[in-house]
């Protein structure tokens, strides 16, 4: 345990413990011992996400009544901790659970979600959504895919790349413009359904890390979607869809963050405790000791603020300045303190064959997705 006299504060439920033993004891047993397989093919099985749904880690937010484990952010939390902590962030469950599900609870009508979401729940479905383009990215307002209404129709049309789970999604919240003429007023969020004529997956795309994720090209080739899978009551809520779910959104990729921070020092003080050179253990080394006090106090830091940005999420209070300021600084820190991890390694941190090697590679792309670190720190400056 890396820290002898803290634990988070929203894990006080002996439910929420339950669940943390289960789904630990899940990664462990069903998705640790394919983990190379899924990195060498580039994606992780299909049934992967129909044997989560059987152990009920799909969802775990959403209301029983639309197959969910009807719980709230917490449980979520806890899911997604313990497969980072598993070295399995490449399996793209906080999109789909996280992310797409939430999008239809909070603006889908009743036929929408009895129609999606017990699918999810499930495994049946998996979800995607889709934001960036080949010249957007984290400017959703330059977004140049269309939703053109013909009868009771819309018409959509262009192309969106580096989306999670694009090969495997069943079905995509498309982020379009319903009226281009509008700007930010004239985005709406379509659900598009991967039968769909014209929907077209491309390549799954290789990456510099997160080598098991299928991030992928996805294309629209005047895609006939039936009006009914416009997510609202009306055309053009979507930019305001999307601001109001980002903060949850940023929230996960910062504890993301902070999950793989600590799992990398772990590592690292498992290694250099073996390591021997000179004569003595690296540890005994005082630049090994001081350097791994600065990460697991700065690692501390970064979880109580998460710990605390939870908090405020499940009781509704978390704003998105906030929010900002947690995906900036934890994945800042992710990625400095996983580089004195791997330095601490020599070249042993090289090596694929040594996990710290694959939390490097892994960390880099927290900083751009979610809205890049630049942007959140636009974000925070507007409340200066």
């Amino acid at each position: 345990m890396l820290y002898e006299n803290y634990q988070s504060p929203w894990l006080a439920d002996d439910e929420l413990r339950i669940l943390k033993d289960a789904a630990g004891r899940f990664f462990g047993d069903q998705f640790v011992p394919l983990r190379e397989r899924w990195i060498e093919q580039g994606e992780v099985d299909r049934d992967a996400w129909y044997k989560a749904g059987e152990a009920g880690l799909l969802c775990a937010e959403m209301p029983a009544e639309y197959g969910g484990g009807g719980g709230d952010y917490r449980h979520e939390t806890v899911i997604m901790e313990e497969q980072v902590a598993a070295s399995l962030g490449c399996w793209g469950n906080q999109v789909h659970s996280t992310i797409v599900a939430p999008y239809i609870l909070h603006y889908g009508n009743e036929e929408q979600k009895q129609r999606w979401l017990p699918k999810m729940a499930s495994g049946e479905m998996v979800g995607a959504i889709a934001m960036t383009e080949p010249h957007t990215g984290s400017d959703l307002q330059g977004v140049r895919t269309t939703a053109k209404r013909e009868g009771d129709t819309y018409v959509v049309s262009g192309a969106k790349t580096y989306i999670t789970n694009g090969q495997h999604a069943d079905l995509v919240v498309v982020v379009a413009k319903t009226d281009p003429s509008l700007g930010a007023k004239g985005i709406s969020l379509i659900v598009v359904e991967a039968d769909t004529p014209g929907f077209q997956r491309g390549r799954n795309l290789k990456k510099m890390g997160m080598h098991a994720a299928d991030t992928s090209e996805l294309f629209f080739d005047e895609c006939r979607v039936p009006v009914t899978n416009l997510l609202g009551d009306e055309e053009g809520r979507g930019f305001g869809q999307l601001m109001q779910q980002l903060p949850q959104e940023r929230l996960n990729i910062a504890q993301a963050g902070v999950v793989a921070t600590e799992r990398a020092i772990e590592v690292t003080l498992d290694f250099v405790k073996e390591r021997k050179a000179f004569g003595q253990r690296v540890l005994d080394f005082q630049n090994t000791k001081f350097k791994l006090a600065e990460c697991k106090t700065e690692a501390l830091i970064a979880r109580t603020f998460v710990d605390q940005c939870v908090l405020k999420l499940v009781a509704g209070e978390l704003d998105a300045t906030t929010a900002s300021m947690a995906k900036y600084w934890c994945t800042q820190k992710q990625c400095e303190i996983i580089d004195e991890c791997v330095q601490l390694h020599g070249g042993a941190g090289y090596m694929d064959e040594y996990e710290i090697s694959r939390l490097y590679t892994d960390s880099r792309v927290q900083k751009i997705y979610g809205g890049t670190n630049e942007i959140m720190k636009e974000l925070i400056s507007r409340s200066l």
